[in-house]
């Protein structure tokens, strides 16, 4: 059994393909979660949570390449009747233009294992030095906020193949943001853990924030030299890598379509050698090493469930590596497939430094803490649109003098790449807005020139 009472989940993989009278695909996610809130220098809520998704994918698949097949998908939530499910599954079956036959493999060895727990207890070593945090917040006139949580999403996938596996993911994130006199400042990081290492460097990145912000600095809208810290960098490259779908481009809808025709794969995008990449087995950023998916998209095929997955360089030295493909689209284009993957790497090769080093170098520019409410524009152009939040500091011959207002911004992720002076190392890092879906980024630092600051914004 399970920890909330439900079955083995993978006894319910086995059942369900056993009710299926055709080729299945089961996948069975659980995910145990447990959470600590806190607000105004105080613990305001905590939390465990157990979650169950089922998906079964009833398929025909084509006995050869460009032969016709059909699929039909149902998925629940919770303790599902499996019969119920499989019939759904059947009414669902319609073509399916991404067929291709089954991934074929063996069992892995702790398959039949049970899921895997998490807790507050993971928790105590942030809790525990949460009560000296918001001492020091109170003496200096501040108040903090934000959460600690960890979960562990343990997945398994069967199919009629023989096809048997099995992935723990543990992921952490812990958010502060501290206020005082109107100003505000943010740090975040994730990890499959967080501890108290991790609260106290996140401390001294407020309180480095509330320093900067207690001289206001009157900054118009405009062109101004920028400084990105890797979270900003890690929510503008997840769009691009989130815009680096095959089937669009061939279809003249993204950024990486070629004009008259085709996609821009092999063509020389920035002008230094930016490399980016993701990889099941990334240091510091593993995830899961297959395709584990309930829907079909433009490239992404149920079909391809369990489909291996390794290093995949979206961007090497600079130009287009590669578009996501699922097989059936890969084998029409002439592409070699690619699926998503679970985290996301950007870096320079040789390049070396810090934010602080970013900012030493500066004449004169804004340090940007973090970016929200990203929104894209124009897809041909990757133009977004979103605000800075939680600190834009002006920085004069090297040195950060104070804080300017907020402002919403207009850039190309892509544009930003090709624009970039200054590259610092790469790190670990948690994006403000994307770390919620994607936890698992290392990013570096940019300076970046001419950065569109569109317009004031009130954001806090």
């Amino acid at each position: 059994m399970s920890a909330a009472g439900l079955p083995s989940p993978a006894d319910l993989a086995e059942r369900l393909l056993g009710a299926a009278t055709r080729p299945c695909i089961a996948i069975v996610e659980d995910t145990h979660e447990a959470d600590v809130r806190f607000a105004n220098n105080t613990v305001t809520t905590d939390g465990v949570r157990a979650d169950r998704r089922v998906t079964v994918v009833l398929v025909d698949a084509p006995d050869a390449p460009g032969a016709p097949g059909r699929a039909g998908i149902a998925r629940r939530s919770g303790d599902v009747d499996v019969d119920a499910l499989v019939r759904e599954a059947a009414a669902a079956t319609a073509p399916a233009e991404d067929a291709a036959p089954l991934v074929e493999g063996d069992a892995d060895e702790g398959f039949g294992d049970d899921a895997v727990l998490t807790g507050l207890d993971r928790l105590a070593p942030v809790v525990g030095g949460l009560a000296g945090a918001f001492r020091r917040a109170e003496a200096a006139g501040a108040v903090l906020s934000g959460f600690v949580e960890h979960s562990v999403t343990t997945t398994y996938l069967a199919s009629s193949s023989g096809l048997r596996r099995r992935h723990v993911q543990p992921t952490g994130a812990l958010q502060l943001v501290g206020r005082r006199d109107g100003a505000s400042a943010w740090a975040g990081v994730g990890g499959a853990e967080v501890g108290d290492g991790e609260l106290g460097s996140l401390e001294e990145a407020v309180r480095r924030g509330l320093g900067w912000s207690a001289r206001h600095v009157d900054v118009p809208p405009g062109r101004h030299e920028v400084i990105l810290p890797p979270s900003a960098v890690a929510d503008l490259m997840m769009f691009l890598a989130e815009a680096a779908s095959g089937r669009d481009a061939e279809d003249g809808r993204t950024v990486f379509s070629r004009p008259g025709g085709g996609t821009r794969v092999g063509e020389q995008l920035t002008p230094l050698p930016f490399d980016l990449w993701s990889d099941p087995e990334e240091a510091g950023l593993e995830c899961a090493p297959f395709l584990a998916t309930s829907i079909s998209t433009a490239d992404v095929s149920v079909f391809d469930n369990g489909l291996p997955l390794g290093r995949t360089p979206w961007l090497a030295a600079g130009r287009l590596g590669r578009l996501r493909y699922h097989r059936a689209g890969a084998g029409r284009s002439g592409a070699p497939a690619a699926a998503p993957i679970d985290n996301l790497a950007l870096a320079l090769p040789g390049a070396s430094g810090s934010v602080d080093d970013l900012v030493a170098a500066t004449e004169r520019g804004l340090l940007l803490t973090c970016l929200w409410y990203i929104r894209e524009v124009d897809p041909k152009t990757l133009l977004l649109t979103g605000l800075t939040r939680d600190g834009v500091y002006v920085v004069e011959d090297g040195k950060v003098v104070g804080a300017a207002g907020n402002f919403r911004f207009n850039e190309s992720p892509l544009d930003v790449l090709a624009r970039a002076t200054q590259v610092s190392s790469t790190v670990r890092t948690y994006g403000r807005e994307g770390g919620s879906w994607m936890n698992r980024t290392a990013m570096p630092a940019l300076r970046v020139p001419d950065w569109n600051m569109s317009s004031p914004s009130q954001a806090v």
